[in-house]
């Protein structure tokens, strides 16, 4: 019995050394190939290293994707054509070893400063935004607006009509009680079809980010917050990957559009935060 159970470990210690080495002879076979070798050329020219995300006491900005070739793909599609042809080249993402997927006890306070973007944000508390939204849509410009879960069941109607842009959960009549707060976030859920992911705070504020945390939502402290001149305070501060915060008033009316026009002169695209924050090298 003990020799029946030697012999079959040994035939299957052969079996697992056999079908080793056959894939090293394999790979080895394919290293050497002068496809492959064109192929390992290229590396300079595709693969981006990825950035992690950088953490500061608090705080955290996002990293980016890195790609690199998937040498696999591309071997076997090339091998396929018969010869080396770039075109087929195949690439993968490389995610950072740091993301902000993995934080949400820190605040967000820019997008990577990589990104030629900024993001503005508007606080709905009592006032209408649908002016807002007029200029935002006059000059093809997207932003984030953060809605007062009291205001938002009293204009529900209102809110519903502005999902072509961002929308997530202020609070409740500025109040940050778990049970009105996600109820409130819910609501809004529903309305958007999307699942909410920013919570607001204007500085480090505890009771934020430790309910923000609990609901597996990202804080976020603006870059730049507007005071009063709108454009004087944009031309003064804007910078890469910049998180700007505008409330919404009479300046803010009068402004805002030369103010969009000077942000897209300086090369600058305006997006929402999900696309600011994300950390896809492509967004």
């Amino acid at each position: 019995m003990l020799n029946k159970i030697t012999r079959i470990t040994f035939i299957l210690l052969l079996s697992i050394f056999s079908f080793y080495y056959t894939n090293k002879s394999i790979e080895l076979v394919r290293e050497q190939d002068p496809i492959m070798k064109k192929i390992r050329n290229t590396d300079n020219k595709y693969n981006v290293q990825p950035v992690n995300a950088e953490i500061k006491d608090n705080t955290i900005i996002p990293g980016l994707t890195g790609k690199e070739i998937d040498y696999t793909k591309t071997y076997t599609k090339m091998k396929q054509y018969g010869t080396y042809n770039e075109v087929l080249t195949t690439l993968k993402e490389v995610t950072p070893t740091i993301s902000i997927d993995d934080y949400y006890d820190k605040y967000i306070i820019s997008g990577n400063p990589q990104k030629r973007s900024v993001a503005l944000v508007f606080k709905v508390e009592k006032t209408s935004p649908l002016e807002i939204i007029n200029i935002l849509n006059n000059n093809n410009a997207k932003a984030t607006f953060f809605v007062d879960g009291y205001y938002l069941e009293n204009n529900s109607k209102e809110i519903s009509n502005i999902v072509s842009h961002e929308l997530e959960i202020l609070n409740y009549n500025g109040d940050y009680d778990e049970i009105y707060f996600s109820s409130s976030k819910d609501y809004l859920e529903s309305l958007t079809n999307k699942k909410l992911k920013y919570c607001y705070s204007d500085y480090d504020k505890e009771e934020v980010i430790l309910l923000c945390q609990k609901l597996k939502m990202h804080t976020i402290v603006p870059t730049i917050q507007i005071n009063n001149s709108l454009f004087k305070e944009i031309k003064e501060q804007l910078t890469n990957s910049a998180i700007i915060s505008i409330p919404i008033s009479k300046n803010t009316k009068d402004e805002l559009d030369t103010t969009l026009k000077y942000i897209k002169s300086r090369g600058y695209k305006l997006e929402t935060l999900e696309e600011l924050l994300n950390e896809n090298l492509e967004k």
